[in-house]
């Protein structure tokens, strides 16, 4: 109707011999068409569905890949998993400030500390070993926040306290998504049952089995 109202216009302009009059109806009526469908766009549902274990639990995994784009999602937003998502894209969708639980925030802090600057594989495997100690039944403390802060394990934990972390960065929000795809079972790390690892640029020398080098760490078991 928009565009047609407009036309006649024009057409009655066009016979009293002058443009402008026509000129000047188009336009507002343009911008309305435009404001209409920017509203609609707007106001598009988002169709979201839970996640297969935990509400507040939390890519390929080779290479250097980073997340595509920044999410920070909030502890009542249920968060979709697209099946065969990359891990970036699950990073992607799982990112935010808030770990949501005080286990799942010492499961990042552990991911943070241990492998900030590794690339999302990286970060994952070292994920899965904290995970894979808390699930070891007697061998290490039975709960993230008990392995970060046993004893003699994390150099970065002093008297069992950890350095501040700035939560806004995106280090710390990668970290958070990565705890939550660890502890949600979301995705498997390459590194198996591993308990140990250590960073490649030492030679401990320790007599383990050794499961897989990723990023910049060596893991045993």
């Amino acid at each position: 109707m928009v565009r047609r109202f407009v036309l006649m216009v024009a057409a009655a302009a066009l016979g009293a011999g002058s443009v402008a009059p026509a000129q000047v109806v188009r336009a507002p009526a343009t911008e309305q068409v435009v404001a209409a469908v920017s509203a609609d766009l707007k106001n598009e549902p988002l169709v979201t569905t839970p996640l297969s274990r935990d509400p507040l639990a939390p890519a390929t995994v080779a290479g250097n890949e980073e997340p595509a784009a920044p999410s920070d999602q909030t502890d009542d937003q249920p968060v979709a998993i697209a099946p065969g998502a990359s891990l970036a894209e699950t990073v992607a969708s799982l990112r935010r400030s808030d770990a949501g639980s005080r286990e799942l925030e010492c499961l990042a802090v552990g991911i943070y500390f241990e492998s900030k600057s590794e690339p999302l594989a990286g970060q994952l495997a070292v994920g899965q070993v904290i995970e894979n100690r808390a699930e070891s039944r007697g061998r290490f403390p039975g709960s993230y926040c008990g392995v970060l802060t046993q004893r003699g394990q994390f150099s970065f934990v002093r008297g069992g306290r950890w350095p501040a972390i700035n939560k806004s960065g995106m280090q710390w929000k990668n970290a958070v998504a990565i705890a939550r795809i660890v502890d949600g079972d979301i995705r498997e790390s390459n590194v198996g049952k591993a308990l140990f690892f250590h960073a490649r640029r030492v030679s401990p020398g320790w007599r383990m089995t050794r499961v897989a080098t990723v990023g910049n760490h060596i893991f045993y078991r």
